[in-house]
């Protein structure tokens, strides 16, 4: 167990000379740098390059720098300091950029809040944050809930951008003078300010910052009890940056165009859609949200290079009637996280775009990815891929964390590397179940159980929390749900335990039917019972129209659950 290489059924670097799979070494150099400075250093490099294109308005990285630079000197000109947390309450809006890059230019940690929150979800992490200030933007979904956040909770100040200023000109006219409704009042109150009034012109203070401090509280999702906030240090995000970029194949001169209609407040787009952009020197074709036949027209419009996505927008892309009349020859890869990717949506979306799709692998607490399958070989379907450089796995024994797994069984997986958060916002309980000592060294518990192969490529059976205990056997709805995939009539899928008197849990399947199928649930269940162990059998499968997502549109164990259990 001693030393930098184990058995490859247990961690991962392999033993020297073992294949890996990625463009550049597994220990390539890893530069933590301040977040702020990585997208100083790009500014300066290339200033006029494209950084931001949003529904057909351009922005440079000098512009977006400029404002970053003057909303940093705004939040100092107005006591914000190091360590103070400033609040994002916002949709993907070029104005995004210039106040993630400019609160840390400030020293200021920003905590990233989704806009679907309702005001007791975004109060509560308000108040858990200790956020200062939360900047929103005048939008009837945000700015009233915002409002009521502010007269409820310790937030001391409202900053308000304005749509219309995110708009190339036309459509800033047009919102202004034709579609008020879409624009909510913003009340005049001394503790609600402008963005631009707030963007002072003056050179910003530089507070003195480590790499190892803090740069961002991502909240969770929460999949038990309520969401904890990550946090992230300038060296976390920096380091995740350079490592997925290091993953890329393609000619660092040839055109990187990144479609952006993951939301940028969750931490997958903050990564692979934000902070890898800038490493690259790219540009972000940005979306306000995730809407199926504006992401087909921004395709045929834009021709971008990448997609990072989850599964289920990749589904709605290939149910979308715009699907067959779209362009995909730009995209060099399209990159599916967050969820587990079906391998007959894979298979249907390569066929039909000739685009290939790539499952990646993270967690919050990771700062976003720890493994991907290779962009341009076959990879592994089914399998996470291997580590990205500097990232190391290994398997845990799923009773005793502090132990190893059994040779050759599977295990839960633990991942170390630059980065890895340092801890839970206010939980020192919580951080110290998050992570497993091995041999002195501090591991992140996943709690997903995988196995890894021979060649360093990490499969996920499923998670710990999700197995369903029935009599004496352990199930796992991931297996479950594969075998249901191969049915020509299934469209989504998802598993889980429901009580039973004789073996304390038994499965339970909830699908939607692809369009045009008739398939009964009594047929369902036949056809699935017989192809699965006796211990796996279900004692339903239920037909719905729908089944409930996240907020970044992946397909939510949690809340299903708690609407079967209530």
């Amino acid at each position: 167990m001693h030393g930098t290489y184990m058995a490859v059924s247990k961690r991962f670097p392999l033993p020297p000379g073992d294949r890996y799979a990625h463009p550049h070494p597994w220990n390539s150099a890893i530069r933590p740098m301040l977040l702020h400075d990585l997208f100083a250093g790009q500014a300066l490099k290339t200033p006029d390059a494209l950084l931001v294109e949003f529904l057909g308005r351009k922005v440079t990285y000098r512009q977006l720098h400029s404002d970053a630079q003057r909303f940093a000197a705004g939040l100092a000109k107005r006591g914000i300091a190091k360590g103070d947390r400033v609040g994002l309450f916002l949709p993907n809006v070029p104005s995004y950029v210039a106040a993630y890059y400019g609160a840390m230019m400030a020293g200021a940690v920003v905590v990233n809040f989704s806009p679907l929150y309702t005001v007791e979800e975004l109060s509560a992490q308000v108040v858990d944050s200790g956020a200062r200030l939360l900047v929103t933007l005048d939008a009837p979904a945000l700015l009233p809930t915002a409002c009521k956040v502010l007269d409820a909770s310790p937030l001391q100040r409202l900053l308000v951008i304005r749509l219309a200023d995110e708009l190339p000109r036309l459509k800033s006219i047009g919102l202004r003078l034709l579609k008020r409704r879409q624009i909510a009042a913003i009340p005049e109150r001394e503790d609600i300010g402008l963005w631009r009034d707030w963007l002072a012109q003056s050179e910003p203070e530089r507070p003195e910052l480590s790499p190892s401090d803090l740069a961002l509280l991502q909240y969770t999702g929460g999949t038990t009890g309520a969401p904890k906030g990550a946090m992230l240090t300038h060296a976390n995000l920096s380091s995740n940056a350079q490592q997925v970029d290091l993953i890329d194949p393609f000619d660092r001169s040839e055109r990187d165009v990144i479609l952006g209609a993951l939301p940028l407040f969750h931490v997958f787009a903050n990564t692979c859609v934000l902070n890898r952009t800038v490493v690259r020197g790219g540009a972000i074709s940005m979306l306000p949200r995730f809407d199926a036949g504006q992401v087909l027209a921004t395709i045929n419009r834009v021709k971008p290079t990448g997609f990072p996505g989850v599964p289920t927008m990749f589904q709605a892309l290939m149910d979308h009637k715009d699907c067959p009349r779209t362009d995909w020859s730009s995209l060099r890869v399209c990159i599916s996280g967050g969820a587990p990717l079906p391998g007959p949506l894979r298979e249907k979306f390569e066929s039909a775009t000739g685009a290939r799709l790539v499952e990646g692998y993270g967690l919050t607490e990771s700062s976003g990815v720890v493994s991907a399958n290779p962009y341009l070989s076959a990879g592994k379907p089914g399998s996470i891929g291997q580590p990205i450089p500097a990232t190391q796995v290994l398997l845990l024994d799923k009773e005793d964390p502090e132990r190893l797994a059994p040779d050759g069984e599977p295990g839960e997986l633990a991942v170390r590397g630059p980065q890895v958060m340092r801890g839970y916002w206010n939980r020192p309980d919580s951080a110290a179940t998050a992570f497993a000592e091995i041999n002195g060294e501090a591991w992140l518990r996943t709690g997903d159980v995988a196995t890894i192969d021979d060649e360093g490529f990490v499969t996920i059976v499923d998670r710990l929390k999700d197995m369903i205990a029935v009599g004496g056997f352990k199930v796992f709805p991931s297996q479950v749900e594969d075998v249901l995939h191969q049915h020509p009539a299934i469209k989504e899928v998802l598993v889980i335990g429901v009580p039973d008197p004789y073996h304390g849990e038994i499965p339970r399947a909830y699908v939607t039917l692809n369009d045009g199928a008739s398939e009964d649930r009594a047929s369902l269940k036949e056809w699935l019972n017989a192809r699965v162990g006796k211990h796996e059998r279900v004692d339903e499968v239920v037909v719905r129209a729908t089944l409930p997502k996240t907020m970044i549109g992946k397909l939510d164990r949690k809340a299903l659950r708690a609407e079967v259990l209530a």
